[in-house]
């Protein structure tokens, strides 16, 4: 890989001519780079697809391409990358039905707006992969409907995730009930592959196996491991009649359990039950659920477990004295809360007024405050407080040299996040005593970056590729950085829209 001709093809300032001379010595990597550029022209997209044999799914997917400029024997997986947006032609997925290899008729399985005679065919692949792509991806509940009753269980499996699936079938494949058995799972076919080996071999970790499963892989004809993937498939999947998916509240299987706590129709008999779930995990999955009711909120605000805590803070719905009472327990002022950020305008006010700096913190974070409530925030003597609203639009200039005077390395990264920063200011930040790499990093990132402040986050190995794409560093700094020994920096900097042309026409092979 050349990580500089890699950079000079994201290079925005490169001129059509170089762009050309480019898509000429193209390998992979560079069509891969040179198909992400916003001015690349449709004969350029057409010449850059003739430099590799399977290429051109990037190119696909940004458009650049259309049916006309695709030769789907030459170039299956753009071909494939169009039939997935609906752009390609019927004949197209026709042919790959029946091509020889598995990865093609795979990836057509998960295409949406297939042909029924495609559809059919694929729905009746030897192939199990490609089935259970159909049954996972298909946007008709009439095609996955039938597959429910498929004879391997990794086919239901996918069913059972689907969300178009009816309602009734994803009910059956909870329960088991009313489809014919199944004849195959993973562990079947791992004991009938040719290079079994070992048929006593542990199962898969992470799997939560049933209470009557054996822990190795035998199957006794009941693929009680699959029938459990089966059902947690279809408690994770929000389409799942929530009725049908209550009586799991119970289960041993703590996956299960878990799937049910996240389900966005679950009945409140249920959700009380999970609150006193001795699994953490369940009841963390339970807390940040929307669904859930008041009264098991306010039950799982007095849970001992941090993280039950801080998924209880990111549900939308928690009470909002329950989440202050949160904001210092469960070290949550790190992000903003959806409950805080769809506070009214009168909820902001008293959390912006409340004793508890914890609270204030929560506030400060929202990036829509009202400027009396913001510049209050801004002038609180708590350097968390100060911290948290410092990056908000519209502080003056004067009000964020303050903070940073007030406050120091506390909150000057936090200030270089301030869209409004000056040059002036971030050349402050950049050269503060003592230095704040994070500061430096967030710095080499800000439009508003001068060359001073960019000069000095070139001294962290961190901000230095940031700063070497910068559009503000001095053409002979760019240019030199072209050598540098870290490949991520020259590459940064072959990327820099104020390399000299001249530079630009020496890089190219």
């Amino acid at each position: 890989m050349n990580h500089v001709v890699n950079g000079l093809a994201a290079n925005p300032a490169l001129p059509p001519n170089l762009i050309d001379r480019l898509i000429e010595v193209a390998d992979a990597d560079l069509v891969g780079r040179l198909a992400y550029r916003e001015d690349l022209s449709r004969p350029q997209a057409v010449a850059l697809l003739s430099r590799v044999d399977d290429g051109g799914v990037s190119l696909a997917y940004g458009g650049r391409l259309t049916a006309a400029d695709v030769d789907p024997v030459r170039h299956p997986y753009a071909a494939l990358a169009l039939l997935d947006q609906g752009l390609g032609s019927p004949e197209w997925a026709r042919l790959f039905a029946g091509d020889a290899r598995v990865r093609i008729r795979e990836k057509l399985a998960a295409c949406p707006g297939l042909p029924p005679d495609v559809t059919e065919r694929l729905a009746a692949d030897p192939d199990v992969g490609v089935v259970v792509e159909l049954a996972l991806w298909t946007r008709e509940p009439g095609v996955a409907a039938p597959l429910a009753a498929h004879p391997h269980t990794d086919v239901r499996r996918a069913v059972a995730a689907n969300e178009v699936t009816p309602r009734a079938v994803l009910a059956a494949l909870l329960h088991g009930e009313g489809l014919p058995p199944a004849g195959q799972c993973p562990v079947c076919d791992r004991r009938s592959a040719p290079a079994a080996q070992d048929a006593d071999a542990p199962c898969p970790a992470g799997r939560d196996a049933p209470p009557d499963a054996s822990r190795d892989t035998s199957c006794d004809g009941s693929h009680a491991l699959a029938a459990h993937d089966i059902r947690w498939a279809a408690l994770a999947n929000p389409a799942t009649p929530a009725e049908a998916a209550a009586g799991f509240a119970g289960h041993p299987g703590h996956r299960l359990r878990r799937a049910l706590g996240a389900h966005p129709g679950l009945p409140v008999r249920a959700a009380r039950r999970l609150a006193a779930d001795p699994d953490p995990g369940v009841r963390a999955d339970l807390a940040e659920n929307p669904a859930v009711d008041e009264a098991s909120l306010r039950r799982l605000a007095g849970d001992e477990d941090l993280d039950v805590l801080r998924s209880l803070a990111r549900n939308p719905r928690v009470p909002l004295d329950v989440l202050a009472r949160l904001a210092g327990s469960a070290r949550i002022a790190s992000t903003l809360p959806p409950r805080i950020a769809r506070a009214s305008p009168e909820e902001v006010g008293r959390l912006a007024a409340s004793p508890d700096a914890a609270v204030r913190m929560l506030v400060a974070r929202r990036r829509d405050l009202p400027a009396a409530v913001r510049d209050a925030l801004a002038a609180d003597r708590d350097a968390r407080v100060v911290k948290s609203v410092a990056p908000h639009p519209g502080l003056s200039e004067e009000r964020l040299r303050t903070m940073v005077d007030r406050h120091g390395v506390h909150v000057v990264t936090a200030a270089a996040l301030n869209p409004d920063a000056s040059a002036a200011l971030l050349e402050k930040l950049a050269r503060h005593e003592p230095p704040v790499r994070k500061a430096l990093r967030e710095i080499a990132r800000h439009p508003h970056a001068g060359a001073g402040a960019l000069l000095a986050c070139l001294t962290d190995p961190r901000a230095r590729p940031l700063a070497a794409a910068h559009p503000a560093l001095p053409p002979h700094v760019v240019t030199e950085l072209l050598s540098d020994p870290d490949e991520w920096v020259a590459e940064a900097a072959a990327a820099n829209p104020s390399l000299p042309l001249t530079v630009m026409r020496s890089l190219i092979p």
